[in-house]
């Protein structure tokens, strides 16, 4: 289900602050913006007659390391699955907050975070960016030669090695393996050709209960880190930082050409293959009254399957346009440096979410157009403080722990719809910035002249 609600106020597209009435946009406009362009390399804005000025004596000597933007790191693996407190951290220093708007408050008075500043910390349009395409077969090119994964002969080794070191895993796990769950792009069918991670939970009857677990994950954790670098597979296996609740490693797969990251989380097991609707209930209850963390954390491992099997469900199309968004996402925006060190832009899970629910308000079309997709998408991020979007799969409206949730919401609101204790907009503390960049991409060339079609007529209205 999805819902988009409307605010009375006006916004500005240069800069996304918003005013009570027409009158008090135009003043601002005339006062900031007129006559100014936005400078597609540091996002500063300029005036128009001296942005080529600006862009000689402010780029010319920037090297690829001051200027490195966020595309060129490699992907960084969210450290929790469930980080509710991610959205009142402050991007500039440690300082958590009860409420998103004392976060904000802070920011601004604190750290002078402006829109202009914003502007600048966020954008960071890579050369060559899919937006400065001219026209959809274009686009489509790209995701068909440069994101989809290669198919033939090296996808079937590809799957063929992951498998072995799935094997490999349950051979060096120091404890009686009772089931695994499977997880990450790779399982779900959302990976490209330069990103692709798999996620493995590992369930033991060697954990008495899940106070057991945490006492013993430390130990379990080290010790599967030395059997890997002692198995024959060591060559291809570089270990990664790891958390106190799963271990890290990059592999090298079929002849070196690509890698996957791989996340082994060892846990108990809660909920078992097959729970009953009622222990379902009585999971979720137990996770809404959690305090603890990390127990949250290990709650959360227990539901991947499900989560993996909602987007897994989707169709090839649907999977084309959630890589060409998270391809955005990576090539779109400026690289974290010490000032915003703490910034977290949404997780990979709910750029999926995100997708999928567009997908289902357009009528689930079989075929459709990648701008039109990305259209929609981009003009729903920059109005993300009205996002609502719930299911209801695996918990139902009438639920006390959904009603619960439901009536303390935050925008922007993607319920998790394997999870209904979390919002999965909660990861991020950069919902205004995703903004910005979006408002700005729908202004490249890509979108020149594109007007909705159906099945996207809906997007009208925004």
């Amino acid at each position: 289900m999805f819902r988009v609600g409307s605010l009375k106020s006006y916004n500005c597209e240069q800069c996304g602050n918003d005013f009570v009435s027409r009158t008090a946009l135009r003043y601002h406009f005339r006062a900031k913006h007129l006559g100014k362009v936005h400078c597609e390399k540091c996002g500063r804005e300029v005036l128009r007659k001296t942005l080529q000025d600006h862009e000689a004596a402010n780029h010319e000597r920037i090297t690829a390391e001051k200027q490195g933007c966020f595309w060129d790191m490699p992907p960084k693996r969210e450290a929790k699955f469930v980080a509710m407190e991610m959205s009142t951290s402050c991007r500039m220093c440690p300082r958590q907050f009860g409420t998103i708007h004392s976060r904000e408050h802070h920011e601004k008075q604190d750290h002078h975070f402006t829109a202009s500043k914003r502007a600048q910390m966020a954008t960071g349009l890579s050369p060559g960016n899919i937006l400065d395409y001219k026209n959809p077969t274009e686009l489509k090119r790209f995701v068909e030669e440069k994101l989809r994964p290669i198919p033939g002969p090296a996808s079937i080794a590809c799957a063929t090695e992951i498998e072995a070191v799935i094997n490999l895993l349950k051979e060096c796990f120091p404890l009686p393996v009772a089931r695994l769950i499977k997880g990450g792009s790779y399982i779900k069918g959302t990976d490209t050709q330069g990103c692709s991670d798999v996620d493995i939970v590992l369930f033991s009857e060697a954990f008495e209960n899940l106070e057991d677990c945490k006492k013993k994950l430390p130990e379990v954790i080290n010790d599967l880190g030395k059997r890997l670098k002692k198995s024959s597979w060591a060559s291809r296996i570089m270990m990664e930082k790891r958390t106190h609740l799963s271990l890290r490693f990059h592999f090298k797969c079929y002849k070196n050409h690509h890698g996957h990251s791989f996340d082994i989380m060892p846990c108990y097991d809660m909920l078992g293959p097959a729970p009953s609707r009622g222990l379902k209930q009585s999971f979720y209850h137990k996770i809404y009254l959690c305090n603890d963390t990390d127990e949250i954390q290990l709650y959360s491992m227990s539901l991947l399957q499900y989560q993996v099997e909602f987007i897994k469900a989707s169709t090839m199309a649907v999977k084309d346009l959630i890589r060409l968004v998270k391809h955005w996402f990576r090539t779109s925006f400026a690289k974290p440096t010490a000032q915003n060190k703490f910034r977290r832009l949404p997780s990979s899970y709910a750029v999926e979410l995100i997708t999928i629910s567009i997908w289902q308000l357009a009528g689930k079309p079989v075929f459709f157009s990648l701008v039109q997709g990305m259209r929609a998408i981009l003009k729903l991020l920059v109005r993300y403080p009205e996002m609502c979007i719930v299911w209801h799969k695996h918990y139902s409206p009438n639920s006390t722990i959904f009603k619960k949730v439901i009536q303390k919401k935050t925008r922007p609101f993607v319920l998790d719809p394997a999870n209904p204790t979390f919002n999965v907009c909660e990861n991020s503390n950069a919902w205004d910035e995703v903004a910005h960049v979006a408002r700005r991409s729908l202004l490249k060339p890509l979108f020149n002249g594109v007007q909705a079609k159906e099945p996207w007529l809906f997007t009208n209205g925004w």
